[in-house]
């Protein structure tokens, strides 16, 4: 179960490794998110989110864009701490979906995952 950005992306190297010594890869990952997609090396188990992908995306660059724009001391930790708190409920929405999705939970405990 990768997190998605750089972890996922330092993850697919090791994937693609175990996958070329002929082990089944399996990933759970949400519906929306922003790297991790399906390829030949490993199974998708994807899962729905209550969001969409130009949301996540919106608070994604919201977050990089405030960022840089200038301000006071107070002001630029009040805008990091909102984008910070908005990010964590997205990943916090994210992780209550999988746990909470009964069939996906139903096939990783039938499949010993």
């Amino acid at each position: 179960v990768p997190v998605d950005g750089s972890h996922w992306l330092s993850m697919r190297e090791v994937l693609d490794g175990l996958s070329q010594k002929g082990h089944e890869i399996v990933v759970v990952a949400p519906e929306i998110n922003f790297f991790m997609k399906p390829t030949k090396n490993f199974i998708m188990r994807m899962y729905p989110v209550p969001f969409t992908q130009e949301e996540l995306d919106s608070h994604f660059f919201k977050n990089i864009e405030n960022f840089f724009k200038e301000g006071s001391f107070l002001e630029r930790f009040l805008r990091t701490y909102e984008g910070m708190k908005n990010m964590s409920a997205i990943l916090l929405s994210t992780c209550r979906h999988l746990l909470y999705n009964k069939e996906l939970v139903r096939y990783l405990e039938e499949s010993k995952f």
